[in-house]
């Protein structure tokens, strides 16, 4: 059973860019989401857990116009910046509403006190964010891991959590990919990796 004083919630990319059909990503990922039914776990993870007192972790990605001069960097780096996905006018304003940036509206009613928004992550991982020190500092050694996408910022992450020393569990209906493939090889790297993998339903089971 998991308990709300050592495990948190964490999503990675909760947002419209490739959730939604204003995002740049969501002709990638639509078939995926309907398959797994990976908004409607999500939520219905972060709701339930919320409603046990656990906390919610979100390691959001945003480029700013100054990341957008980088003089290098991948194949999906560059087609993120080329297509101005995650794209904010500036650190200093608001995340604009309904922009590829945005957090998906199913999830902003949980945007309270007990939600921890880390530092943006900028390629993939949380190595360039400051997740793993909020999860430390509020108590945390066991994460459930949901967002987006599976194949590259929720591997990422539950590679870097898992080498820091995280227990990581997997919700991997509560995950998306840019496709079948991807989503094949997410799984694959999970199961390999991750501490647990366990459906949205086994997770609500275990919440104690």
């Amino acid at each position: 059973m998991f308990n709300n004083k050592n495990t948190a919630v964490v999503l990675t990319d909760p947002q419209v860019e490739f959730l939604k059909p204003a995002g740049g990503g969501f002709g990638l990922t639509k078939d995926i989401l309907e398959k797994y039914n990976t908004i409607e776990n999500m939520i219905e993870m972060v709701k339930q857990s919320k409603e046990k007192g656990y906390k919610l972790f979100i390691s959001p990605h945003y480029f700013y116009p100054h990341d957008h001069k980088w003089q290098f960097g991948g194949a999906g780096e560059h087609m993120m910046l080329e297509q101005q996905m995650f794209a904010r006018k500036s650190q200093y304003e608001p995340v604009e509403e309904g922009s590829g940036a945005d957090f998906i509206e199913e999830l902003k009613p949980y945007l309270d006190e007990n939600t921890i928004i880390s530092s943006p992550h900028k390629i993939f991982g949380p190595e360039s964010n400051d997740l793993a020190l909020q999860l430390r500092k509020n108590g945390i050694d066991t994460v459930i891991l949901g967002g987006m996408n599976g194949n590259l910022c929720s591997d990422s992450h539950m590679r870097e959590l898992v080498e820091s020393g995280f227990n990581v569990v997997v919700a991997t209906d509560a995950i998306g990919a840019p496709g079948q493939e991807a989503m094949d090889a997410a799984l694959t790297n999970f199961g390999f990796i991750a501490d647990q993998v366990m459906t949205t339903e086994e997770v609500l089971e275990q919440l104690s």
